[in-house]
């Protein structure tokens, strides 16, 4: 599976967001406030979720995290350039 599909299942999931389905997420789309519409609350879910299954500390620069969060690609990109394998 890659990354952008488990991202979107953890989106999901994590946020229970429950009429949307992974292929609904488009990967480049803006996933604040535009796009998928998630709020700051969201983002420290998703946080916590991402760091808990990819065992990745996150910066606590927000506007660099705000650089990673920006949609489902640039997540993808920032946990692959972070983890091994």
């Amino acid at each position: 599976m890659s990354i952008e599909k488990d991202l979107k299942e953890l989106i999901i999931s994590s946020l229970e967001l429950e009429d949307i389905q992974p292929e609904d997420i488009e990967d480049e789309a803006p996933l604040f406030i535009d796009g998928l519409g998630l709020d700051s609350i969201d983002a420290l879910e998703l946080g916590m979720a991402i760091k808990k299954k990819y065992n990745l500390e996150l910066n606590s620069d927000k506007d660099e995290n705000k650089k990673y969060f920006y949609s489902v690609k640039t997540l993808a990109d920032f946990i692959r350039s972070n983890t091994v394998g």
